[in-house]
């Protein structure tokens, strides 16, 4: 049985342009397939209002609202894997990786899309650089994503976690760099979101 091609969305989440998040996600991504679809979206590039939880407002089901949600929304559904690359800000996701991911609430409220059986079918992986040695204080940031894959029965590919501060510190992390090259081969996308 032939399988379809993975196209893959980064979604670079970071404060700033270039940073080690980035750095780390470009790596691990220049050893994909060499045919496999690549599609780069920086969150900073295409602001969301702030977040309107629409559930119980009785205004009936969600439509985008502008042009930066379509686009996201879009992307997002296109693509087989979903990279969330972002730092670790206080223990957990940067602001604008968060506002997008409150914004899959409403997006579940769109008539005839589908969202949560299509979401359920992508793998979800997590790229950061965070400045403390001790790996575990990105659990909280490790687990929101992790869970929000659970939620939908989807794949939970992974995180790759990098150590830095300063611009360019996770190049000198020759174990995150190691990782990175094998990251996001098959087999670890086949790990359900429950492990």
């Amino acid at each position: 049985m032939m399988t379809a091609p993975r196209s893959f969305l980064f979604l670079l989440a970071s404060g700033r342009d270039g940073g080690n998040t980035e750095t780390l996600a470009r790596e691990a991504a220049a050893h994909l397939p060499e045919h496999t679809a690549q599609r780069w979206l920086r969150l900073a590039d295409h602001p969301l209002p702030a977040f309107e939880d629409i559930r119980h407002a009785g205004e009936g089901p969600h439509q985008p609202s502008t042009d930066n949600e379509r686009l996201l929304l879009d992307a997002t559904l296109a693509a087989t894997d979903i990279v969330i690359a972002s730092p670790v800000y206080w223990y957990s996701v940067s602001s604008s990786a968060k506002l997008y991911l409150d914004y899959w609430s409403n997006w579940l409220r769109i008539p005839d899309l589908g969202f949560k059986a299509r979401m359920g079918e992508k793998t979800y992986w997590s790229v950061s650089a965070l400045a403390d040695e001790d790996p575990a204080k990105a659990e909280p940031l490790l687990g929101t994503l992790r869970l929000s894959a659970e939620f939908f029965g989807a794949r939970w590919g992974g995180g790759l976690l990098g150590n830095g501060s300063w611009p360019g510190d996770v190049r000198a992390d020759t174990s995150a760099l190691d990782r990175a090259r094998t990251f996001f081969a098959a087999e670890h996308s086949l790990a359900p979101a429950l492990s």
